[in-house]
């Protein structure tokens, strides 16, 4: 609300038509170009709703212009991030002949900087590049996201330019500009592969386990790097290990180890060494019987931050690790991750406890229900703040639950009334011609089941099909639960 001649006035910006429905879950379009909000200002609030344009396209769909302080920094670690999205760390067997087309980074823009995100084409390596606002000359900033095209022209004008050379970038919903002294590039908005999504869902909520195990400064750092494997095996997972002075890397699990499957593909951050002042490995907590684990290593270079968190193993991509299922299949998060996203405005780092405060919930409830954002790509996790962000992707909230397709076995489960109570804690399941016992308890493993999926994976892929059915049938906010 503006006052104009002591009256109130409105200034109402029209939504933007809605995308095209999408013709497969393959792939997802923004259907609005920003969000609306509503914020306080001196002796007022300011309602913005979402518009398809304004004063002028240059003004209203750019929500960046600026200059880069670290030109070389930002430009390498932008050409490391096209090259982890075109390049498969694993390649199955059966699609040696098959040419994916590589995806791009996901850019926003905040208050404290930029942020690129992108996945490797396997989803196997997740990379984000933070860029601080102490870092940026900025012309114009304002809240925004988008998904750009990374193209051989953006690249080779990357890697051509000189250390010295200014780098000015403009983005917005539609594209993104790049412009050095010899090169102006124009790349534009893409559709988000829906893979993608999955794999954002599931390295936040990892990520949000992981706590910081070893710090790497000066030649050590170098030395690590540099010292790693160019090839291993397919299944080959190391640990790296404390030593006096650096890591080294071990053949078995240990405490405080931090593990390194596929460790040739740490090995992307070479070309940034130059720029490294620090490398600080994360990791969820290990023993000298842990299984392949995920884990997160962010360089620190002046003025920017780059993260690259590792798959447990080569041949697993984040988009199938499971562990948003459970999140998914409860009511009640879901229920309060659509409230908590009102009260949400683009916040680089997210207070739990403040946001708890405000939604008069408790902390446990709200992590919980920012999982299941991040489920949708609306929320991050930042290692380095140890705090969430909101990355908010106007798409359709459907669109993640029908792509899992044990959530979906187990509502047809759940459909056919498959489950039934055996004794306190025991369930069975009828699948097909099968029937398999779910045990649930306190205590890890929090389930075990009788089939062959939870043989095989022991819980570490995530819950099967009939234990997400017992999750549902007990789960009183589900239209299809059971009766309380």
């Amino acid at each position: 609300m503006q006052e104009s001649a002591g009256l109130p006035c409105w200034i109402l910006h029209t939504a933007a038509p809605p995308l095209p429905s999408l013709p497969t879950l393959n792939q997802a379009s923004y259907a609005y170009l920003a969000s609306s909000s509503l914020t306080q200002e001196s002796g007022g609030h300011r309602l913005a709703l979402a518009t398809s344009g304004g004063r002028s396209a240059s003004e209203d769909l750019f929500f960046f212009s600026g200059f880069v302080q670290h030109p070389a920094v930002v430009a390498q670690s932008l050409l490391l991030l096209a090259r982890v999205a075109r390049t498969r760390f694993y390649v199955p067997p059966n699609a040696l002949a098959a040419v994916l087309r590589a995806a791009d980074p996901v850019v926003t823009s905040t208050p404290e900087g930029l942020r690129f995100e992108s996945f490797s084409a396997c989803c196997g390596v997740y990379a984000r590049l933070d860029v601080d606002a102490s870092a940026l000359d900025i012309a114009h900033q304002s809240s925004g996201v988008t998904n750009v095209d990374v193209n051989p022209p953006l690249r080779h004008a990357l890697a051509a330019m000189q250390s010295s050379e200014p780098l000015h970038l403009k983005i917005g919903t539609e594209a993104l500009q790049l412009s050095t002294a010899q090169a102006h590039i124009v790349e534009e908005k893409v559709p988000l592969p829906a893979r993608w999504l999955k794999g954002f869902a599931e390295t936040q909520m990892l990520c949000a386990g992981m706590a910081l195990r070893h710090v790497l400064q000066g030649p050590a750092l170098q030395q690590f790097v540099q010292a790693l494997p160019r090839t291993s095996a397919t299944r080959s997972v190391m640990w790296a290990t404390r030593t006096a002075r650096s890591l080294r890397l071990a053949s078995s699990p240990s405490p405080g180890a931090v593990c390194l499957a596929g460790p040739e593909r740490l090995r992307v951050l070479e070309p940034l060494l130059r720029f490294a002042t620090a490398l600080n490995a994360y990791g969820p907590e290990t023993d000298f019987g842990s299984q392949p684990l995920p884990s997160a290593w962010v360089l620190h270079m002046p003025g920017a931050r780059l993260t690259l968190a590792l798959s447990p193993e080569k041949a697993r991509g984040f988009s199938g690790e499971g562990a948003t299922l459970s999140l998914l299949a409860g009511g009640d998060a879901q229920q309060d991750a659509d409230f908590l996203a009102s009260l949400l405005h683009f916040e680089p780092r997210i207070d739990t406890a403040d946001l708890a405060g405000r939604a008069l919930l408790p902390e446990v409830q709200v992590a919980a229900a920012l999982n299941v954002l991040a489920s949708s790509g609306q929320v991050g996790f930042d290692l380095a703040s140890a705090s969430y962000f909101h990355r908010p992707m106007p798409l359709q909230q459907h669109l993640l639950p029908d792509q899992h397709p044990r959530l979906s076995d187990a509502r047809q489960l759940i459909a056919r009334a498959a489950v039934t109570p055996l004794a306190a804690d025991r369930y069975a399941v009828q699948s097909d011609q099968q029937r398999y016992e779910v045990l649930l308890s306190d205590a890890a493993p929090k389930y075990r089941c009788t089939c062959p999926w939870f043989a095989k994976y022991q819980g570490t892929r995530g819950p099967c099909k009939h234990v997400l059915a017992v999750h549902i049938f007990l789960d009183p906010l589900q239209p299809d639960g059971a009766p309380q």
